[in-house]
């Protein structure tokens, strides 16, 4: 069976959806049990989510079950809903599924793993189209240079479609961050390492602020609490639960959460409790309690349900608390056989008979579409994402000392010492040549170098676009030219001025084309040091891995360069053949000697003669095919970071496809529900892919 597709999606993808107004969302009635009549109106009372029987499988060993062909299974055969204007928990010990479970619900389970059951939106196979559903995850992922305010606003910009005004974003972003709470501190800088910002529970509500300024009505939460003290996690909660209330729209939220205090229980309205991929408990928060108490383990007075449920059934230091559970009856029970209880026990209660006949009223048997009316949500244009994309990475490269400044502190130390060792070398001596040659190959390879000195804070620029991306906030094309016009300003400030003190204090040629020139491709190099940089972040995401990865790629160009070995001595293969040709310092080497050596003599010796014969420069071409080489070669690197971004999320699933046997257990097929349009593919080739 197909499945159904909700966000994110790839920036520019056109999906047909139904509808909701927020005005007939607010008037949606909440915690009342809905008829199945009640649901073909669909969107217009909110989003109904059901699942039933689904089962999710991986590939990698494990503690849980082991399954067929040696995977190990994850959850197995979960059922339940989500109503609107309804908050409900995913509660269970470390391990048990919780983060699996609402990755599957939300679309977003890795290409090592597979699914199958049956997930519904009202009751029908449907896709929902972008802002329709929003995922804030487990970490906060921000710009740390950026305020409050402007993370939000940049992303409203990114978000919301142009047929907004950009006081009506503004507007927007204002009115999202007084539903979060966080007017008062829309001016500082959110902070991270060496500047301190915001705390954490702050920190998690800009990530919430920005997920929800699209007025989604589909809403997950990975472990929202995570990290944060009681009265944080209180207050984080109790602004999630009341967003309804400010703005009108019944959401239909699911969280993942791991240890609740007492204050944050009593915000939710159902509770799922898994244990090892297994449900404990499903239905009301109220029904717990008695659930537990009459499986022989009542809640002592006093204490957290929620540390209650979960030390029952937490079978990771089984033996130390087998003494520790309640009785049932007279005999002891140990996590294990408590956990078997529960399972079986919940298996054959009315509550569960509850839970499959609320999502079979669902359910309908003939799944024919809701109608559809043409979603006017979406993104902001291609032209937009990619002004507002500049601006943003600007201000971030401005702020981050690591990003520039402080390599520009470096390049000017560095060519202080070039000025004053190679300081006015004349041509009167033959021994000048050489001065000549070193400095020019020190400039274009050890200061180009230093350029991976920013990788860190790339880093950490590309795991806020992960996150975005993943999103669906925009596109990697956007990303890439956002990023590449940004950084122009900086690399030439960072050419500019070192190059200056390298160049005229030794006593290079003295005319400003020559100096232009010599500019040209130093910042050639560095941007193509960026950019080669940039490749390796897409494909080795530790920054202290892409450093040594990034160091080594260079010093393997840098031999091959022409300049430690000429190039007729270099060995054909491998060294000269390709890697002589590909490797950018090639180039840089050749074009910077052309636009030193032409034009000048050396004891009775013609520049152009040394080119040719000492330094075995190919003479055929000017100087300016080699900067026009390197020029191109920039394109060319940034083109490969973006097909790489790219392919890496069609071909991730593929592979993984490929790999992995398909699963011998025959139960119907759901396909990812927030899958892109190439795991769909995937999906075709292999429908336990999932």
């Amino acid at each position: 069976m197909a499945s159904l597709h909700y966000p994110p999606f790839p920036s520019g993808l056109e999906i047909e959806t139904t509808t909701l107004d927020v005005k007939e969302a607010s008037s949606c009635p909440t915690k009342t049990k809905k008829k199945k009549d009640d649901i073909d109106g669909g969107e217009e009372k909110g989003i109904w989510l059901t699942w039933k029987d689904v089962w999710v499988t991986a590939s990698s060993s494990g503690k849980k079950k082991k399954g067929v062909n040696g995977s190990r299974k994850i959850l197995e055969g979960l059922t339940g809903y989500a109503k609107p204007g309804q908050l409900l928990a995913i509660m269970g010990p470390s391990g048990c599924g919780k983060s699996t479970l609402l990755d599957t619900l939300a679309g977003r389970l890795g290409s090592n793993t597979r699914q199958a059951g049956e997930i519904l939106i009202n009751g029908h196979k449907q896709a929902l189209a972008y802002g329709t559903s929003a995922y804030v995850t487990q970490d906060d992922t921000l710009l740390t240079t950026l305020t409050v305010g402007e993370a939000v606003n940049y992303s409203a910009q990114l978000q919301l479609p142009d047929t907004m005004s950009k006081e009506e974003k503004k507007e927007r972003a204002e009115f999202t961050i007084r539903e979060m709470g966080l007017q008062d501190a829309i001016n500082t800088r959110i902070g991270g390492w060496g500047c301190k910002g915001i705390s954490g529970g702050q920190k998690r509500r800009v990530s919430i602020c920005i997920e929800i300024l699209t007025r989604p009505r589909l809403l997950f939460l990975d472990e929202p609490t995570s990290g944060l003290d009681s009265a944080a996690s209180y207050y984080v909660m109790s602004r999630i639960a009341s967003l309804d209330r400010k703005d009108g729209i019944q959401r239909t939220i699911i969280a993942s959460i791991h240890q609740p205090s007492t204050e944050v229980f009593q915000l939710f309205d159902n509770l799922c409790l898994l244990s090892y991929g297994r449900t404990v408990f499903f239905g009301p928060v109220s029904a717990a309690s008695e659930f537990f108490a009459s499986n022989g383990f009542p809640c002592p007075a006093l204490q957290n349900p929620s540390d209650h449920f979960l030390k029952t059934i937490n079978n990771d230091f089984d033996d130390q608390q087998d003494i520790e559970l309640g009785f049932v009856g007279t005999q002891r029970k140990t996590t294990e056989e408590a956990i078997e209880m529960l399972v079986k026990s919940y298996k054959s209660s009315n509550l569960n008979q509850q839970v499959e006949a609320e999502v079979a009223a669902l359910s309908p048997q003939e799944t024919g579409m809701v109608e559809k009316k043409k979603e006017k949500r979406g993104h902001a244009s291609f032209h937009t994402q990619c002004i507002v994309l500049t601006k943003r990475s600007f201000v971030n490269m401005r702020r981050d000392v690591g990003y520039y400044w402080l390599r520009l502190v470096i390049y000017v130390a560095v060519a202080l010492g070039l000025a004053t060792v190679f300081y006015d070398l004349g041509t009167s001596k033959r021994s000048s040549v050489q001065d000549r040659v070193s400095l020019l190959a020190f400039v274009s390879s050890f200061i180009t170098f230093m350029t991976i000195g920013g990788f860190p804070s790339f880093v950490e620029d590309m795991k806020v676009f992960q996150r975005e991306r993943l999103n669906g906030h925009y596109g990697v094309t956007a990303y890439v030219i956002g990023n590449t016009l940004s950084s122009i300003p900086y690399l030439v400030l960072a050419t500019l001025i070192p190059g200056a003190i390298a160049y005229y204090l030794p006593g290079l040629q003295n005319s400003a084309e020559h100096f232009m020139f010599f500019c040209s491709v130093l910042f050639s190099c560095l941007m193509l040091v960026e950019s080669l940089m940039m490749i390796v972040a897409s494909i080795v995401p530790n920054f202290l891995m892409g450093i040594i990865t990034g160091a080594g790629l260079q010093g393997i160009m840098i031999l091959a360069g022409g300049f430690f070995r000429l190039p007729n001595d270099l060995p054909r293969i491998f060294w000269k053949y390709p890697l002589f040709y590909v490797a950018f310092h090639r180039y840089a080497y050749q074009g910077l000697f052309k636009n030193e050596f032409e034009g000048l003599r050396f004891d009775n010796h013609s520049g152009e003669e040394i080119l040719r014969n000492e330094l075995q420069v190919n003479m055929s071409y000017s100087k300016w095919v080699d900067l026009a080489v390197l020029l191109g070669m920039i394109v060319v690197y940034r083109v490969v970071f973006l097909i790489i971004i790219k392919g890496t999320e069609k071909m991730k699933p593929v592979v993984a496809s490929l790999l992995s046997g398909t699963p011998k257990r025959s139960i119907q097929v759901m396909a990812n529900p927030n899958a892109t349009p190439l795991q769909k593919a995937l999906h075709k080739l292999n429908p336990m892919s999932y």
